[in-house]
């Protein structure tokens, strides 16, 4: 008996299939849209990883998952995942909740992508306070201090105005999108 609990499992095969889809979805159409989505968030510098998991979480109808459903999803260690979703939540992309199981699910709603703009409006203004510290620093009448001094004001101006932004455009988060033969409704409009 020991020398059995001892043994390896053989670990399920990690074969490319694709999870089966709801909605009539064409598998195929669907994993080269998540590989389009994963690609685009590495290059706005999310690691892979990280990356994998929030198109996970993305383009689940859920819109949350447990840690075991994203290791079986992506074919993962839990430790990945683990990591994953720590900086995920550090970086407010996404959210924990307890389901009725007590397990941890993992959110994204449309909630998140506000959160996530004001979180970089406030480390963005971050910036332009530490433009100013070294303004102090380096004297007020220095080039440097000019610089600097210059730097903080185009950062205030951007951080106010992702703010704004974000404020105004909030409700569009929630609206329902409307089927129209000529694409999304803009920001403001009654379509």
């Amino acid at each position: 008996t020991e020398r059995r609990a001892h043994r390896r499992r053989q670990a399920a095969p990690r074969g490319s299939q694709a999870p089966e889809q709801a909605h009539g979805r064409d598998a195929e159409a669907v994993r080269e849209y998540e590989e389009a989505w994963t690609t685009l968030l590495m290059q706005q510098g999310l690691p892979k990883m990280m990356s994998r998991v929030l198109t996970c979480l993305y383009t689940t109808d859920a819109g949350s998952l447990t840690a075991s459903e994203l290791v079986q999803r992506l074919q993962v260690s839990p430790a990945s995942i683990s990591k994953s979703v720590t900086f995920l939540e550090g970086q407010g992309l996404i959210r924990r909740e307890r389901d009725e199981g007590r397990r941890e699910r993992y959110v994204v709603d449309n909630d998140v992508w506000y959160q996530g703009m004001i979180a970089s409006a406030r480390s963005t203004a971050q910036l332009a306070e530490t433009a100013r510290q070294g303004v102090g620093v380096l004297g007020p009448d220095t080039p440097a201090a000019t610089r600097l001094e210059n730097i903080a004001r185009f950062i205030d101006f951007v951080a106010e105005s992702m703010t704004r932004a974000a404020e105004q455009a909030r409700d569009v988060l929630y609206a329902k999108p409307e089927a129209t033969s000529g694409g999304p409704a803009e920001p403001g409009s009654d379509r």
